[in-house]
């Protein structure tokens, strides 16, 4: 398995520390969840036939 190393600030980080919470696997899970949520935003972006143009045009309006 892979580690990652994150940086979190000091009040966040006292926070946390209140809930006694084993952070590993709730950041993995979230990173999954992430990870389905841009695959399936993905998923759907690759269907679409509206141009990079198209949207911008689109936003701006």
């Amino acid at each position: 398995m892979t580690e990652l190393k994150i940086k979190i600030p000091e009040n966040p980080k006292r926070e946390m520390d209140k809930f006694g919470v084993d952070w590993s696997p709730a950041i993995r899970r979230m990173i999954k969840r992430e990870i389905q949520n841009l695959t399936e935003i993905e998923r759907i972006i690759s269907k679409s036939r509206m141009t990079e143009e198209d949207a911008l045009e689109l936003g701006g309006k």
